[in-house]
């Protein structure tokens, strides 16, 4: 889902945290290639039958989900919906964040063949390291945790979720996907509500968030942090009613195309094919964000997608034309 249209500014800072968001998961997904996901969560070895198989349990696994927050957020059992949140981060995180250990070898000797009571210690460094960025993220949130976090839990995710899918099906999740987020932010508004509920009473949002501030919200802000007196600021910023705008990206906009890429890439062995979808998703989320318009929600998905087949279409024409010359 994707808010209001913003200025420039804002819309090239999210234009550019989604491509950087992007080349991450390659990278994240491309290292779990060849070998085992962290936390014993062991990629299975997928047939072509079984694919299919698998993909009516990712669909009901995705309505579960959906079914469990919207309930979990209706009657209220904030408790649960944090730790939810607070899990799912961690886990994440330390996929993306072992995948950095094993290729920087960041503490320069073979911790690889390290072990702690059967865990492999890049595992608990990664888990170590996200856990505190989870609990500020979660419990102490703060804008620039927030986002640098949110760059790294989507190319964990993925990473989880490009074993289980093949070109077929995960086209057929992108249709499906997209489909329901025309209904969901145009016919239903339950994306609204849901991330409404997240941000003003979790203070939490599964998706890039980036202040939209005007010159002069700017000033008024300035003239109140001059006052030595605490008590005195939070008086003034009362009076002063000023409204801050959060210029949104939602989780799953960032996440498909990932998954997208890397499902390609995975099933080509080259990042070539992968490249032409990120470049066509970045295309489409562009389109909207400047043919969007003012105080309106959007679902991205749909552009998305439709970037997406259009590099599609263009790689195989490129592949075609090279194979020609």
């Amino acid at each position: 889902m994707l808010d209001m249209k913003h200025n420039i500014k804002i819309t090239a800072i999210l234009i550019g945290i989604f491509l950087i968001t992007q080349l991450i998961g390659l990278y994240v997904v491309d290292f779990y290639t060849s070998g085992s996901l962290p936390f014993g969560m062991q990629s299975p070895e997928m047939q072509q039958t079984d694919f299919w198989a698998m993909f009516p349990s990712i669909i009901i696994a995705f309505i579960i989900a959906i079914t469990l927050i919207f309930i979990l957020q209706k009657y209220k059992f904030k408790f649960l919906i944090r730790a939810w949140f607070f899990i799912v981060i961690i886990i994440a995180l330390g996929i993306s964040i072992n995948s950095a250990i094993f290729h920087f070898n960041i503490f320069h000797f073979t911790i690889t063949y390290l072990y702690w009571e059967n865990i492999p210690l890049p595992w608990l460094l990664a888990g170590l390291i996200g856990i505190p960025f989870a609990i500020f993220k979660i419990y102490k949130p703060n804008i620039i945790v927030h986002n640098l976090t949110e760059i790294l839990i989507y190319p964990g995710i993925a990473a989880v979720f490009v074993p289980i899918l093949n070109i077929f099906t995960i086209i057929a999740l992108l249709i499906l996907i997209s489909l329901y987020d025309m209904w969901a932010v145009w016919h239903s508004g339950i994306m609204q509500k849901m991330a409404k509920y997240q941000m003003n009473e979790l203070k939490i949002f599964g998706g890039f968030l980036i202040p939209n501030i005007s010159k002069k919200a700017k000033a008024q802000l300035k003239k109140i942090r001059l006052i030595k007196s605490k008590t005195k600021q939070k008086s003034e910023l009362k009076k002063s009613n000023i409204k801050i705008q959060m210029a949104i990206l939602g989780g799953g906009d960032v996440v498909f195309p990932i998954i997208t890429a890397g499902v390609f890439m995975r099933a080509f062995n080259s990042i070539q094919p992968a490249l032409f979808i990120i470049f066509g998703a970045l295309v489409g989320l562009s389109y909207l964000f400047l043919n969007s318009e003012k105080k309106k929600f959007y679902p991205a998905m749909p552009f998305i997608t439709i970037g997406i087949f259009a590099g599609l279409v263009l790689w195989i024409i490129t592949r075609i034309i090279l194979n020609l010359i």
